[in-house]
């Protein structure tokens, strides 16, 4: 019985941890922004922290957008798709933390379904489209206790995927605007 009040404790702390760094994150997102001037660690750190928020959304594909054109692309996206992946633990945690706060709901049955039939797959897909509830996903990986390793393994792949893409973008339209 101690063991599980000890586990339920973790979980509670979790998902408050994840929700003050919520607030906070999106409360100061300009000065997040300010990071860009530290060139690849703060496209990581950038892409941590806009990652790290719950739901509301801190603009991190625009900003990788930017710096594909200032930067080299392939760079960029390895960077912010490696600070995506690691701010993406708090969704997981969410999960992990609340199970019961997002078991039982119509969202839930539907996403837990496809991983539960197509697993990997489906994280790796969810992290490759931009989409603005990839937390969902995460929470739902959480709160079936997909082996964290294996979470982060997927989401990196797609996130640095979709985030190549994006500084691609970036560069191109940069490229575009130089050469007329």
């Amino acid at each position: 019985m101690k063991s599980g009040w000890k586990l339920n404790l973790v979980r509670g702390l979790a998902f408050i941890a994840v929700i003050a760094v919520t607030v906070v994150l999106y409360l100061n997102r300009s000065q997040v922004m300010k990071l860009q001037a530290l060139g690849y660690p703060g496209i990581f750190l950038v892409s941590l922290l806009s990652n790290a928020t719950l739901i509301l959304p801190v603009p991190g594909v625009l900003f990788t957008s930017a710096m594909g054109a200032i930067f080299n692309p392939f760079w960029v996206a390895l960077a912010a798709g490696s600070g995506a992946t690691i701010g993406e633990v708090s969704g997981y945690l969410v999960g992990f933390s609340g199970q019961g706060v997002i078991e039982n709901r119509e969202w839930y049955d539907r996403i837990s379904g496809w991983m539960v039939k197509y697993g990997d797959l489906t994280i790796f897909l969810l992290a490759l489209i931009p989409n603005p509830l990839f937390d969902i996903a995460g929470m739902i990986a959480g709160a079936l206790k997909m082996p964290l390793w294996r979470f982060l393994f997927w989401v990196w792949l797609g996130k640095c995927l979709k985030m190549l893409a994006f500084a691609l973008g970036g560069a191109s339209v940069m490229g575009f605007f130089i050469r007329h």
